[in-house]
């Protein structure tokens, strides 16, 4: 037997089967450094119009999670995909160095400031903190595959992007939008600090519930307002509270001026005889609580009636009088509303009213300062109990429970929150109307998924005045000059707002904090105090639209676009655009794209506890990057992300089908040179040519789902199109030619060129996706590849359409195709057939089949990869021995065939053997082998 192994033309390629993905990515990586992989993009794009994808900081304190790797990988797709595109798209990626968890950290290791250490050594102590954290995630961001300036990002920490923070302060006080206010806010006693509402998150909490009396004074009066004047000794107003250590600081109790109430009769446990003042629409609620059988109703009068009405306080000496206000509804509780102005917005807005000032009994860390009667001391978290005993003891208390409810908590130190009135700085967003203008500016941005509209809407219609200040030793100075008597602002804020950022460009926040007031002021120092304040981490990142992208020459103002979690429309997204419209007056992104959580398999939320984390370090180290990346890719984003190991491992597989696709692909064409071997359109076999605008037409698609951030739907597309299109149908129709017919041939050169076509539109689409991947690849295409695949355009496919295969047509091929595959498949499992091209097969088709199929002449029985293929009518198909097919005016009748099979090619063939030298070979071998090939036209 003669061996014709040296006359086909065998796959051959560099591009490795197996991927090795965690040893394979971080030498690319080191080869990305060391050609400067992005200074060449950058490079490539020098005059191109720009798109600026702004970066959301991440706080600079841990390891990253999945959350993180999502949100940075989702970043690089979308700049890649701009690259691609032709835009100029450089990506500055960005932390947030300031704030409690640092100092949280910090404090652990060498104390307090203040106390066990100055206040500069602590700073300093931070930043070498923050900088080792940001060193640490950094590897990690750049470990995923994403490009970007990781040798000059900004960090909110750095002295000019201090400086320029504190120029925004500036402007936004310029503009009339800060001002100094005394009201409740958010407190952490935990970090001992303010929190404004973006760093608010609701968590379960077991709270007491407790309804308690304050006893009627003056029954005389009650009399006078209600005309009842039989009400019992003991009558009293009822409230409720869940927050019982707030009733020291109780100076009065609110009704609704409208409402109906009613006194009402009772006998208790004991037989005597009581009486409550209660909102008459929760009497039923209140009676199933304090389980009074038979209320009698003894008098009704609207709330106005007892506005100025004393009342004895539960337990101290001292009476309080009954006022009115709006925030009082039925929704829960009594309809009489105890008011401490210390402790809550609504409470303090009715109190300013009435002139009722606060009391400031609570100190920074939530204990009760030495002045406060029988508290003095305790911490607000562990007196409930203490108040519940002495109001049962003063016989106040009408029914005590716990509840389980929603409560504000710290999102840094996961700890509840209390409301406390202290001096703070806020961005007033009534002033100048900010609010409004807020609302406007988001009529001009496009929100991604459009819920994000509604959600963001949402946050701002109940937006507070933001509270800017902190009182903490890490972050960036509130940079003013109060006046000592009247605390307004300096006079000459602005100059000298300019003059304190030039020294903390010099030195850090370090600057302000040393600063000797006189060196500004002059003489005016004696009449001035420093701000010693600091600003809220979500001022700091909220105004990156000024302190960096305006600031930064490869940047623009306003961004392109903002791409964050959807956590952040109460957060960075809000923060954002109120600094850009009290700054410039406008919004600081076009676009806002928003991703969901990563959650488990089940729909749960990361958590130790449950041990359902994802490390993305694991990932990376056990199936790679890419495979992370494909799985970022194929989820639809705009939801919850279900992540877990079955569902990687599903992932890697998909990544398999994709890499084997592109491995053949680029196996074909181990000899092609593009510059000597590509076919004009117009020699294309008629298969080959609707390949290359089956994939133009891919192309349209999946260039318009990267314009609209469609990744899972690139992703589909992708899968479909190795696994459908390239495999299912025409790299398996193809492989004979291009392994059979002469190296040289036109047949052949027709499939490498479609195929180069193929892969060079393919490497494109998946490089902003699978980038070690496609990297890898464009290094071992044929044909010149100076620039590196991420600073390439999108491919050009010529135009094939004069020349390619109808669509219909081939949409006939590959349904008749798959019921020829069914039979094939019967007659192996049957035993009474090998491979395919042992067959012979007749079609009974209809005119409409027929004509489809007779389009490939006697090439058809190459596209059905049987030996022999025959036309039939199918009014011919009775007694045939034919199966009926799932198409209609289709029946299969299948032949084993008795012809010779060919030792090249493996065709069976009537002609194998006529040839004198050949004698092993079929006709169309001998063709190959002897001359310049066989002609094809149609597969």
């Amino acid at each position: 037997m003669t061996d014709y192994k040296a006359t086909l033309n065998l796959p051959q390629t560099d591009f490795a089967m197996k991927a090795n993905l965690a040893q394979r990515e971080p030498e690319a990586l080191k080869r990305w450094h060391r050609e400067d992989m992005y200074q060449a993009i950058r490079n490539a794009r020098k005059d191109a119009k720009k798109f600026v994808l702004h970066d959301g900081p991440p706080y600079a304190n841990g390891d990253i999670h999945i959350g993180h790797a999502v949100n940075k990988i989702l970043k690089d797709i979308i700049v890649k995909s701009k690259t691609l595109s032709g835009f100029d798209a450089p990506y500055v990626p960005g932390w947030d160095c300031h704030g409690l968890p640092i100092e949280h950290n910090v404090e652990k290791k060498i104390g307090k400031a203040g106390v066990k250490v100055d206040y500069a050594t602590f700073r300093q102590k931070c930043r070498e903190y923050a900088t080792k954290q940001v060193a640490g995630q950094k590897t990690d961001f750049i470990r995923l595959g994403v490009l970007g300036e990781w040798d000059t990002p900004y960090l909110t920490m750095d002295f000019k992007t201090e400086a320029d923070t504190i120029r925004a302060l500036g402007k936004i006080a310029e503009n009339g939008h800060l001002q100094k206010g005394f009201k409740p806010v958010y407190w952490s006693v935990v970090g001992a600090s303010a929190l404004a509402e973006a760093e608010v998150e609701y968590h379960e909490k077991i709270s007491n519930s407790i309804d308690v009396k304050f006893t009627i004074a003056d029954l005389n009066d009650f009399a006078k307002r209600t005309g009842f004047d039989n009400a019992p000794a003991n009558a009293a107003v009822l409230i409720w509270t869940t927050t019982p250590w707030t009733l020291p600081a109780n100076q009065a109790v609110s009704l609704n001026a409208e409402l109906d109430y009613v006194l009402v009769s009772y006998q208790n446990a004991h037989g005597n005889e009581n009486a409550i003042v209660i909102a008459e629409a929760l009497l039923e609620n209140v009676g199933k609580r304090g389980e009074i059988t038979e209320p009698k109703i003894l008098a009704r009068f609207k709330g106005a009636a007892l506005e100025g009405l004393a009342l004895q306080h539960p337990f101290y000496e001292k009476t309080v009088p009954v006022i009115l206000g709006d925030h009082v509804t039925t929704d829960a509780g009594t309809g009489c509303v105890h008011t401490a102005p210390d402790h809550g917005a609504d409470d303090f807005t009715v109190g300013r009213k009435y002139n009722i000032g606060t009391l400031n009994m609570v100190d920074e860390n939530g204990l009760y300062r030495d002045s406060v009667a029988i508290f003095a001391g305790e911490h607000v978290y562990k007196v409930d109990d203490k108040v519940i005993a002495l109001l049962i003891e003063n016989g106040k208390l009408f029914f005590a429970t716990k509840i389980t409810h929603s409560f504000p908590h710290c999102w840094r130190t996961k700890t509840p929150l209390i409301f406390r009135a202290t001096p703070q700085w806020f961005v007033s967003m009534t002033q100048k109307d900010l609010l409004a203008d807020v609302k406007t500016a988001v009529d001009g941005v496009q929100w991604l998924p459009s819920w994000g509209e509604t959600r963001i809407r949402a946050m701002l219609e109940s937006s507070p005045d933001w509270c800017v200040s902190r009182q903490r030793t890490w972050g960036v100075p509130i940079a003013l000059f109060i006046h000592k008597e009247s605390g307004d602002l300096h006079p000459n804020t602005s100059a000298l707002i300019e003059q304190v950022a030039l020294k903390v460009e010099q030195k850090g926040m370090e600057a302000w904090f040393e600063l000797d007031a006189a060196t500004l002021l002059g003489s005016d120092a004696e009449h001035y105090t420093k701000v010693t304040d600091t600003l809220d981490v979500w001022f700091d990142s909220g105004v990156t639209h000024f302190s960096v992208l305006a600031q930064r020459d490869n940047l623009h103002y306003p961004a392109d676009l903002y791409l964050e979690g959807s956590d952040q429309h109460r957060g960075w997204f809000q923060s954002s655009l109120k600094t850009a419209i009290a700054i410039h007056g406008s919004a600081p992104y076009k676009q806002v794209l928003t991703h969901g959580f990563t959650v488990d398999m089940n729909g749960h939320k990361m958590s130790k506890s449950l041990g359902n984390v994802m490390s993305p370090q694991t990932v990376m180290n056990d199936l790679g990057a890419d495979v992370l990346r494909l799985w970022v890719a194929a989820t639809d984003f705009s939801s919850d992300m279900s992540v877990s190991d079955t569902i990687l491992n599903r992932t890697a597989d998909s990544y398999r089908r994709i890499r084997n696709t592109v491995r053949y692909l680029m196996a074909n064409l181990g000899d092609f040179n593009p510059e000597q071997d590509l076919l004009p359109p117009e020699q294309l076999v008629a298969l080959d040519a609707w390949a290359v605008e089956r994939t133009a037409q891919l192309q349209q698609h999946i260039l318009a789902h990267y314009e609209s951030y469609e990744l899972h739907q690139i992703y589909q597309k992708l899968h479909n199109f190795c696994s459908v299109d390239l495999g299912g149908f025409y790299l398996d129709v193809t492989k004979d030619r291009v392994y059979t017919t002469p190296a040289k041939s036109v047949a052949r050169r027709s499939a490498q060129t479609a195929q180069y076509h193929i892969i060079q539109a393919f490497v494109r689409w998946i490089a902003p996706i699978l980038s070690f991947t496609a990297d890898e690849l464009w290094q071992v295409m044929p044909g010149k590849t100076a620039l590196p695949i991420f600073a390439e355009t999108w491919y050009s496919l010529p135009d094939c359409s004069a020349r390619a295969l109808n669509q219909a047509v081939v949409d006939v091929l590959v349904d008749v195709k798959g019921e020829i595959n069914k039979v094939l498949e019967q007659k192996r499992a049957e035993g009474a057939l090998g491979k395919s091209l042992e067959a012979e097969i007749i079609l009974y088709c209809s005119d409409d089949i027929k004509n489809s199929l007779s389009a490939l002449g006697d090439e058809l029985r190459f596209a059905m990869i049987v030996s022999k293929i025959t036309l039939a009518p199918y009014a011919d198909v009775k007694n045939s021995g034919a199966v009926d097919s799932a198409i209609e005016g289709l029946s299969i009748a299948l032949i084993k065939t008795d012809a010779a099979k060919c030792v090249r090619c493996w065709h069976h063939s009537a002609t194998v053997g006529k040839h004198h030298e050949h004698g092993e070979l079929c006709q169309r071998c001998v063709t190959n082998i002897t001359t310049e090939g066989e002609e094809r036209h149609y597969a």
